[in-house]
């Protein structure tokens, strides 16, 4: 099965929303989903941050 193309990606996250959701609520699932992809691209880059040193940045 080939990967889903970015529209068909928008599409389906499109129709999942319910039936009262509003345009900023689609704007907002399709960012969420855009970062999402963006960061797996980068965890599977090697570009993540080890533990400790996250755990380091959230304590400043």
């Amino acid at each position: 099965m080939a990967p889903a193309t970015a529209k068909q990606k928008v599409l389906e996250a499109v129709q999942q929303l319910p039936p009262d959701a509003t345009v900023e609520d689609a704007m907002e699932r399709l960012y969420f989903l855009a970062k999402v992809e963006r960061g797996l691209a980068q965890a599977d880059a090697g570009e993540t941050v080890p533990h400790a040193q996250a755990k380091a940045r959230l304590t400043r």
